[in-house]
């Protein structure tokens, strides 16, 4: 039997790090944090006790070729405290998003994209609305 203590990290493949910084840290306001010195290029970033790992890889197979904004494609999620603030700070800064207040999941959602199209969830409990 495996025994988890915490989610650790997400990693994502990027072909542009200095758009996906640009992204990860002025459009999602994270905080980037010292990296190893590997033999490739990449961004640290963290969100609480978990972090967010970016790594140029332009020929991955997890970069997506369609960037259509859709919910049931892979993602990952993240707890914010306002979802009506971030909202209108997403559409200040012109990204393109997805608007799920209401669904079956118990959370309010957005959905939004990095430039290579990796989905991001930024999500509240409803009854926080």
């Amino acid at each position: 039997m495996i025994k988890y203590k915490s989610f650790h990290h997400v990693s994502l493949t990027v072909t542009d790090l200095e758009k996906a910084k640009y992204f990860y840290e002025k459009i999602l306001c994270l905080k980037e944090l010292k990296r190893p010195d590997f033999d490739f290029p990449g961004a640290w970033y963290q969100i609480e006790n978990q972090q967010l790992h970016l790594i140029v890889y332009p020929e991955s197979q997890t970069i997506r070729t369609n960037k259509t904004l859709n919910s049931k494609e892979g993602h990952f999620a993240l707890r914010v405290e306002n979802y009506y603030d971030t909202l209108n700070w997403l559409k200040q800064n012109n990204v393109e998003i997805v608007e799920k207040p209401y669904g079956v999941s118990g959370f309010a959602q957005i959905f939004c994209a990095d430039p290579d199209g990796n989905l991001i969830e930024l999500n509240v409990d409803q009854k926080d609305l």
